[in-house]
């Protein structure tokens, strides 16, 4: 009797397996939104091919990074496997179960309405023999008093008592038909009401229970395969993750160190000791048209003789550029400005023009002062390495980083040399098959081809040969592994004996490079390019004194250096009169400033000497 209850709550149940289906459906978004944002990110990371990025990636801890990166990638993958299994296994199988379990609840409850309405049938039928045969018993009821009265009334003729009492049996018999009628149908209506509550709704409810069964039992079902098939992917996942600690576990810090060596070793020497200088004896030094020969031969064989230098640190100091001892500013300097304050000192000063003392005189007393001084020739190629111009030998870079760079050059060289062999005996073999086989096409058609090909490998290989000269003499001057004690300052006065003028004799430059005297490279012009002969570094000129600035100074042109109010630096050359000072900040910054921008102390004694 609850058809009703029974129809709604198996309505509720499929409601419940729908919403079951739309929680899966979005766990497989879910899924794979988090497998494809996995993969962007460790996509996002990957070094990019062919960038400098990529070559360093050659350490231990970078080579870990990238298999992280790439079990992050399978890692990604077995949460896309998740969403696929779940979406196969449980959301297409559901929701086909849905429907089917749709269909079968509306036949099983379209044969309740069914017998529902038989009985309801049977039951209107049965009233309405029970109200035709109470309304025939009635009637002849009736009938048989009307025949009676008619009967016992001596008023009333023959003919129309025996009316009377042929209209009661005919009412009587139409009671008696009545009620055999009722009785029939009563006892139909019996058998069916049996029927349905015995035999059709009982079994049409234990079909509606065994589908609303099936459905529960369904849906635990789903429920073991969603928990199954996060299980199945777990071993995988463990097998990634151990990937990440091998790889961390591979990271060999000492390998790292040995690889950053490789990379940055120079090749160089130690540098040698200095020696003392005693300044206690005054130097005595002429300004004379030969000073320069003069200096350069008294520079050589103190060179020889002492055999360690300080000319010796150029591989590790930056020395003072011949540019910006020749020339100093050559216009009047900037007037003071009329207050301390930074913003009222004028920017970059322009370079004024020397009115008192011309060039030459300058530079010889430069050379009186300098011992030892560079050529011009090594001179022109250091600026023309500063103005950013590659050489092809790779010269600009010290002698290990050359070697590795002619010897990668001369790899890759190699590797095209073989491309271009194996394209020609491509085309070898091509024409050999038109030669046989004319209908497939002309041979003489290959032989541009084949032409082209020879002379590109004729310009490889004169390539590979000009590379392999060059990194023969780098392997011919650096040193021997074993001999890492030898002192670069003595290797260099066994290969330059002291009376060679020549500057081709030695082409090392002080960066550690070997140049061509007729290199392709872009040079600046300097003055004097008469003398080409080779001198060793110069020695830093000695401080006179100190200053300290009175105001900011921006020193934005050639031969300027900036200063900052209050700062205190040495003074090494006072002003000869065109207001102008030389200062030094530390070894590796000197240069001019306004005379009346800083105030100078000399140190007296230094002064004399």
């Amino acid at each position: 009797d609850q058809f009703d209850n029974l129809e709604k709550h198996t309505q509720w149940g499929i409601d419940i397996l729908e919403k079951y289906i739309k929680f899966v459906k979005e766990r497989t978004e879910i899924e794979l939104s988090y497998a494809k944002q996995l993969r962007n990110l460790s996509k996002k990371y990957q070094p990019k091919k062919n960038s400098k990025e990529e070559e360093e990636y050659k350490y231990t801890s970078c080579k870990a990074f990238i298999s992280t990166l790439n079990e992050m990638n399978d890692y990604a993958g077995q949460h896309e496997v998740i969403s696929e299994n779940m979406a196969s296994q449980i959301i297409v199988d559901l929701a086909r179960y849905v429907q089917e379990l749709k269909q079968e609840r509306k036949s099983n409850f379209h044969d309740g309405r069914k017998a529902q309405q038989h009985i309801e049938t049977c039951w209107k039928q049965l009233e309405s023999s029970k109200r035709r045969f109470e309304r025939d018993c009635k009637e002849a009821d009736r009938a048989q008093q009307y025949f009676e009265k008619m009967d016992a009334d001596i008023n009333v003729t023959k003919a129309d008592v025996e009316k009377a009492r042929q209209q009661a049996q005919i009412r009587h018999q139409m009671a008696e038909d009545s009620k055999a009628d009722y009785s029939s149908i009563l006892q139909k209506f019996n058998h069916e009401q049996h029927e349905y509550y015995h035999t059709h709704i009982p079994n049409i409810f234990q079909k509606i229970q065994e589908m609303e069964e099936r459905r529960i039992v369904r849906m635990g079902e789903s429920m073991k395969t969603y928990a199954e098939v996060d299980r199945q992917v777990i071993p995988i996942i463990g097998k990634c993750l151990d990937g990440i600690v091998k790889a961390a576990e591979s990271i060999d810090q000492k390998n790292d160190s040995q690889l950053v060596i490789e990379a940055y070793k120079s090749g160089f020497e130690p540098p040698g000791d200095i020696e003392f200088e005693d300044y206690t004896q005054p130097m005595k030094r002429t300004v004379s048209d030969n000073s320069l020969s003069n200096s350069r031969g008294e520079g050589k064989p103190d060179l020889k003789f002492g055999g360690k230098s300080k000319g010796k640190l150029w591989p590790f100091i930056k020395k003072n550029k011949l540019m910006s001892l020749l020339t100093s500013p050559h216009q009047p300097p900037p007037p003071p400005p009329a207050s301390a304050s930074p913003s009222a000192v004028p920017n970059g000063p322009q370079s004024p023009k020397q009115q008192k003392e011309p060039l030459s005189h300058r530079f010889n007393e430069f050379m009186t002062s300098k011992p030892k001084i560079h050529c011009f020739r090594s001179l022109k190629r250091g600026l023309s390495l500063k103005l950013g111009a590659t050489p092809e030998d790779f010269s600009n870079l010290p002698p290990e980083q050359r070697r590795k760079k002619l010897q990668q050059k001369v790899d890759e060289l190699n590797k095209e040399i073989q491309k271009e062999m194996d394209q020609r005996d491509a085309i070898t073999k091509m024409k050999d098959v038109y030669l046989k086989n004319p209908q497939m096409g002309d041979p003489a058609s290959l032989d541009h081809k084949l032409a082209e090909v020879s002379q590109n490998i004729e310009k490889l290989r004169l390539e590979t040969q000009k590379f392999e000269a060059w990194l023969a003499e780098v392997e011919g001057r650096l040193p021997a592994r074993n001999e890492q004690a030898r002192r670069q300052s003595g290797l260099y006065d066994s290969q330059n004996p002291p009376t060679v003028n020549n500057c081709a004799q030695d082409r090392e430059s002080p960066d550690g490079s070997y140049t061509e005297e007729q290199s392709q490279e872009s040079e600046v012009k300097v003055l004097a390019t008469d003398f080409d002969d080779e001198f060793d570094d110069e020695e830093p000129l000695p401080a006179i004194g100190t200053c300290k600035a009175l105001y900011t100074f921006e020193g934005q042109n050639e031969g300027t250096i900036s200063v900052v109010e209050g700062e205190t630096l040495y003074v090494i050359e006072e002003d000869k009169g065109d207001g102008w000072t030389r200062i030094r900040r530390n070894e590796d910054e000197e240069g001019y400033v306004p005379t009346s921008y800083v105030e100078v102390c000399l140190d007296k004694n230094a002064k004399d000497s």
